[in-house]
């Protein structure tokens, strides 16, 4: 069962890196607009948050998984 879950765990890492490959890199920063002196700065950069966002939720979800796996297999005991 534990070689099951972990060539899961292998085959899915395998299978969805390129999307988070995709998603890691950060924007360059946006123009500083205006001319000089007009005070008129953008907010924020140009980093995605998306893609953080994805690989949090994902590593969130295999680790709760991961708890609840524990969990039942010491109840089993």
């Amino acid at each position: 069962m534990k070689k099951i879950i972990r060539s899961v765990i292998l085959l899915a890492f395998l299978f969805f890196s390129p999307v988070f490959i995709n998603n890691i890199f950060a924007d360059a920063p946006p123009d500083p607009g205006g001319g000089p002196g007009t005070g008129v700065t953008p907010v924020g950069g140009g980093s995605p948050v998306g893609g953080g966002l994805l690989i949090m939720l994902s590593l969130g979800a295999i680790y709760g998984s991961k708890k609840v796996y524990d969990a039942r297999k010491k109840i089993l005991e």
